[in-house]
């Protein structure tokens, strides 16, 4: 019995498996997460994206020109830069006229209860007018680990929002000749 337990004690050949074993879930749990936060990342970005390239159509006065509905026009092409992300149906935005940019603190971000940004609606303004817009999704984080260590609302959803705040250009030039 001695001789076959100094034997097994010296065999190695199921060593590897065993190690494997034991750091596989970790290094495939590790790997999954970096994932998880690389396309994270990718969508705040996309975020990001998407509300400059809408907040330009605001600033340059094509939203305030056009035939069709404003906001859809926004929305359309908010949409447009991050539909391979995001879905756009779940983003929350609101467009706010402020009387100066010294004004941003008086429009602080409200939430509902379950923590979706809740819209003061949609005014783009119009010549020289300074404009808040705020953009907010909550992405659902799947790896239980990031959730708790990210997470900031229900669901293990963590919270991204894109602000800016422009002054309109004088697009109108009729307006800007009448005014002199």
């Amino acid at each position: 019995m001695a001789n076959l337990i100094k034997r097994w004690s010296i065999d190695s050949r199921a060593s590897t498996a065993v190690e494997f074993a034991l750091l596989a879930f970790p290094f495939v749990y590790l790997l999954v997460g970096i994932i998880e936060l690389s396309v994270m990342f990718a969508a705040m970005s996309s975020l990001d994206s998407g509300t400059n390239d809408a907040a330009r159509l605001i600033r340059t006065g094509q939203v305030q020109q056009t035939n069709g509905d404003p906001q859809d026009m926004f929305e359309t092409v908010l949409c447009s830069r991050v539909s391979s992300f995001l879905p756009c149906s779940q983003i929350r935005y609101e467009v706010i006229t402020m009387s100066g940019f010294s004004d941003f603190a008086s429009y602080p971000a409200s939430y509902d209860e379950n923590g979706n940004l809740e819209s003061s609606g949609f005014n783009p303004g119009s010549v020289d007018d300074v404009i808040l817009i705020r953009t907010a999704y909550r992405y659902p984080l799947l790896t239980p680990l990031l959730g708790a260590a990210f997470a900031d609302g229900p669901n293990n959803t963590k919270l991204m929002v894109t602000t800016v705040v422009l002054e309109t250009e004088p697009y109108d030039v009729r307006e800007v000749v009448d005014e002199l």
